[in-house]
This record gives structure tokens, C-alpha cells and sequence, in this order.
């Protein structure tokens, strides 16, 4: 086989391993981000969930002073 075929063959042998390597590592970057939004949603829901909670609580609180002020 001729010296600058073998050369070639080696050098994009090289390249596709360096391409997927790459790939790779890209794919796994994708991932995490995905995770990262995921898990960014399921806060948002939980802080709303809490919001929601919280806001019963309060008109729960403020329906207790108004009984308590009537009352006396």
C-alpha cells in the first residue's frame, strides 16, 4: 500500500474517533442541561404548590382575627 494512502487512512481514522468523542461529549452537555431544565420545572411547580399553601393559610388566619375581633 502506498506510504500516503496508509497516512490518509490513519489520519481519518484518527478524525471520526476525535468526531465521536466529541459527539459524545456533547450529547452528555445536552443531558445535563435537559435535567437542568427538568428539575427547574418541577421547583416552579413546587413554589407554586407552597405560593398556594401559603395564601390559604393567610386567608385562614385573617377569617380567625375577624372571629375572634366579632366575638368579644
Amino acid at each position: 500500500m502506498n506510504d500516503a494512502v496508509l497516512v490518509a487512512l490513519i489520519g481519518l481514522l484518527a478524525s471520526s474517533r476525535l468526531t465521536q468523542y466529541r459527539l459524545e461529549q456533547l450529547e452528555k452537555k445536552v443531558q445535563a442541561h435537559n435535567n437542568l431544565v427538568e428539575r427547574t420545572y418541577q421547583l416552579e411547580e413546587r413554589t407554586e404548590l407552597q405560593e398556594e399553601k401559603i395564601r390559604v393559610v393567610n386567608h385562614r388566619i385573617h377569617d380567625l382575627e375577624d372571629f375572634h375581633k366579632g366575638g368579644k
